[in-house]
């Protein structure tokens, strides 16, 4: 009978359908609402009639009235669902079932627009019983088309799905055109000048950032000052989030795209995704070949007994490519509880070549006056990283109050060889070889596991609760084989060339945080607790490191207030911690490369970071925005790079082993100004200036001064222009003033970076200003303009030269490079779907409208 009653009150509708079909389809298909029948003691009932009625005109009498749109009969467990409900106009629910008193609920899905945030047309009733008043749920947000930026009271999102200069090139290109965030040369990343941690969606992860392709990024977050949610990790830097691109709507879509550059490297991809009831899949597999070409200079007096004067210069070439894949699975559960995995795949190779011409000259009477050699460096490394996300969400009925549990783990593997030959010249002929050949794998997992509750509280449910466990384990290991000679039938093994070591360390944390407001102003304080371990072991030798950090305490705490005019003041503070990696640690000489000698330190303790934060933003008509921020932050015991003489093996000679040391301590503090603005219809401007100070301490070290502090500042612009026939520029630019040689750099391990790389940044010393500009062009083309062309230039007047000076008490060293300039990308990308509700029903795909209720209604 219930069914019956439900179909003919569906057919008896159909004059409302036809109204509905008319709708947009914007409009049709974007609203969903749910929820749960119950009776007096909250059990589930089955079998109860519920149906949906929209508020409409009559056409007739020109009168509003409720228009029945469809009907179910409640599941086992008391669900209903509807979807392809209208998002505007007046809403009501009637809810009947035998022996119980009818029930009528009114409801809407729109909402008061709030600036920054996208509106929600999914709602969830709650469960409803149907002797009492029921519970209304605002549940998750839809997609839609996202701001260049969003404000949150501890972070700044920045949306670059639509960035064109980036398009098929890394997460290293992204960043060049993130406000707030420095990439240098070798595509390291600094956020305010320190460099900060990587996320991927939420946890830290072993990807590099020239592992992770640009089109497979919706957005980045830049939390500068991280609040006491998230890792205490990372020191005096922020955190650099990165959101994969997603799709949960409701049928199929995807696109596929490729591309080539001016190297010869090319860069191809695809994407799909699809939902259908219970079910969310999607798939992604990207592949990105690189053609790296750097050229260099090196101008260095060693001091000391054995005074000479090295001229050199060097070209590298790098070729390379590296596979990405990416699968999800979202499994709705219930209305209120989802499980989601995720599963990431990256698998590189890359054969770097080097040629490396030297000049040596001794500035004694006594001494050698030239010596010329020339070395060669070929080779080939690759490496295999996998990830796996589990996540388990579940939504209480209480508005706002959820449950959340996942695991994620990353395990990168590497295997690499190189070998060294260097030729010394007599004149026009080789008066000597010496050959130096290395082979190394290693191997680093990491696995978190947490659990984070939210509960709403207070009137209106302003105030909230957050409170969560976490615990982290990172394995390290690291092998590598040295050998030397002079000819390849020459080579031996060199025993202090030998490196087979193996690193645990794990990290303990718990927290809990209130959010609240009164009126117009609002509060966030935190407490997160920390206790972390580290054990290491040469397995060559056997010797064996540990260190037990005890519980450390992280306050941070967030005030805002809003003012007229939609502006707001915010002031934050926080307590961070930033732990010695594996590099850093690990306590063997590193002579894999005989320019840049690289030796850990096991005796390291953490580095404490305060820091104080206070913006000023404003929201003008039109979508423009400015935020005004001034920040402070003071370090103790700052992990700082250090030289100090040794006898290579290799040699026999005294060389400069750089490695690592706790300092006194380090200040910086800066002022930071972002500015977006649509000055027209076709033009969107983004600016974005830091300027900054920054001094270390090292009193406490031996034959060391502590750095002079330098006024410095960055800028970046980023400038799009919306042309006619569906035509779009971008034209991107970036200014680094005269700034001090970083104190800290924790993203690199031996052999990063060129030539005495590592070592400058141990010295005294500066780099020079430069600046560097970037365009691309976009046509689109075919229906809903789902096909686009890009066409990109990077540095088009070759200006990124990094020109560098430092000094010790070993040497004096002026330094330029030049990476890849004036490089071209042509890119192509078709975009494809359908949002069909019907997608994986086994019932007639046409039937549609009346026959689609009723199939809700078996």
């Amino acid at each position: 009978m219930k069914k019956l009653f439900v179909a003919i009150a569906v057919l008896l509708s159909a004059n409302s359908f036809a109204q509905y079909r008319q709708m947009p389809a914007a409009m049709k298909n974007s609203g969903h609402v749910y929820g749960k029948i119950v009776d007096a003691e909250g059990k589930p009932m089955e079998g109860a009639s519920v149906l949906l009625l929209h508020q409409q005109m009559d056409t007739a009498t020109k009168k509003m009235k409720m228009n029945l749109l469809s009907g179910v009969i409640t599941k086992k467990n008391g669900d209903f669902d509807f979807a392809s409900v209208p998002v505007m106009g007046k809403l009501e629910l009637r809810i009947s079932n035998t022996g119980f008193k009818s029930k009528q609920q009114d409801f809407s899905l729109f909402t008061k627009p709030v600036p920054g945030q996208m509106p929600s047309f999914e709602k969830d009733l709650g469960n409803i019983q149907l002797e009492t008043d029921a519970k209304t749920l605002a549940a998750i947000t839809i997609k839609g088309a996202d701001p260049a930026l969003k404000m949150d009271i501890d972070k700044k999102v920045f949306n670059v799905e639509k960035n064109i200069v980036s398009a098929g090139g890394t997460a290293v290109d992204v960043m060049r055109n993130v406000p707030s965030v420095q990439v240098d040369i070798d595509g390291n990343v600094k956020l305010r000048n320190a460099a900060p941690q990587i996320y991927v969606d939420g946890r830290p992860t072993t990807l590099s950032l020239d592992q992770i392709p640009a089109d497979a990024i919706q957005s980045v977050e830049v939390i500068t000052n991280p609040s006491a949610k998230y890792d205490a990790s990372g020191g005096n830097a922020g955190i650099l989030n990165i959101v994969l691109k997603k799709n949960r709507n409701t049928g199929y879509n995807g696109n596929i795209s490729a591309g080539v550059d001016s190297r010869g490297g090319i860069n191809a991809g695809a994407n799909f995704s699809a939902r259908q009831n219970k079910i969310n899949f999607s798939a992604a597999g990207m592949l990105h070949q690189m053609r790296g070409n750097t050229t260099g200079t090196t101008d260095r007096t060693n001091l000391g007994d054995t005074l000479t004067k090295v001229t050199q210069s060097d070209l590298n070439k790098t070729n390379g490519q590296f596979i990405f894949g990416r699968l999800g699975l979202d499994y709705y559960m219930t209305n209120r509880a989802t499980l989601s995995l995720g599963l990431i795949k990256v698998h590189g190779q890359f054969d770097p070549n080097e040629t490396i011409n030297a000049r040596t000259d001794s500035l004694l009477p006594s001494g050698t006056k030239s010596m010329n050699s020339v070395r060669y460096t070929s080779g080939s490394r690759t490496f295999d990283a996998n990830g796996a996300q589990l996540d388990y969400v579940y939504n209480f009925p209480k508005e706002g109050e959820q449950l959340t549990a996942n695991a994620n783990y990353f395990s990168g593997n590497n295997t690499g060889n190189s070998l060294y030959t260097t030729n010394y010249l007599n004149g026009g002929n080789i008066s000597g070889t010496q050959l130096q050949k290395v082979q190394n794998d290693g191997n680093i997992d990491f696995l978190t596991v947490q659990t984070d509750y939210t509960l709403p509280f207070g009137k209106q449910k302003q105030s909230k609760l957050e409170a969560g466990l976490r615990a982290q384990q990172h394995k390290t290991t690291n092998n590598s084989d040295n050998f030397t000679g002079s000819s390849s039938e020459t080579l031996v093994k060199v025993p202090a060339g030998t490196n087979d070591y193996k690193s645990t360390d794990h990290v303990y944390a718990a927290y809990v945080d209130v959010k609240s407001s009164i009126k117009n102003f609002g509060y966030e304080a935190g407490l997160r607790a920390e206790s972390s371990d580290y054990n290491g072991q040469l397995l060559n030798t056997g010797e064996k490191f540990s260190n037990n950090y005890p519980v450390s305490l992280f306050p941070s705490l967030f005030l805002s207030q809003k003012l007229k005019n939609k502006q707001e003041l915010q002031l934050s503070y926080t307590r961070r911690i930033n732990r010695p990696n594996f590099f850093q640690l690990i306590p063997f000489t590193d002579y894999t490369d005989s320019l840049n000698i690289t030796r850990g330190n096991p005796d390291l303790v953490p580095e404490f970071t305060n820091s104080l934060e206070m913006s000023y933003s404003k929201t003008f008509k039109g979508g423009n925005n400015l935020l005004a921020s001034i920040y402070y932050k003071h370090s103790d015991n700052l992990i700082t790079r250090y030289l100090s003489p040794g006898t290579n093996p290799f040699t026999g000679k005294e060389d400069i082993i750089n490695t690592y040391i706790n300092a006194n301590s380090s200040y910086s503090y800066g002022a930071e100004l972002t500015s977006i603005n649509k000055l027209a219809k076709w033009w969107d401007l983004t600016t974005n200036v830091n300027v900054y100070q920054s001094k270390i301490n090292t009193s406490n070290i031996a034959a060391t001064a502590s750095q002079d502090a330098m006024l410095s500042w960055f800028g970046k612009l980023n400038s799009t222009f919306k042309l006619p026939a569906s035509f779009s520029i971008q034209l991107s630019a970036d200014y680094q003033s005269k700034t001090n040689l970083p104190v800290n750099n924790n993203q690199g391990g031996p052999g990063r970076g060129g030539p005495f790389g590592q070592a400058q940044s141990s010295s005294q010393g500066y780099i020079n200003s430069f600046w560097g500009t970037d365009i691309a062009v976009r046509k689109s083309f075919l229906k809903n303009n789902a096909a686009t062309v890009s066409v990109s230039m990077n540095d088009i007047f070759r200006t990124r030269t990094q020109d560098q000076y430092s000094e010790s008490p070993y040497f004096i060293q002026n330094y330029s490079r030049l990476n890849n300039p004036q490089m071209v990308r042509v890119n192509f990308t078709y975009h494809f779907g359908k949002m069909d509700m019907s997608l994986f029903k086994r019932q007639n795909n046409k039937a549609g409208g009346t026959q689609d209720v009723m199939q809700m209604a078996q």
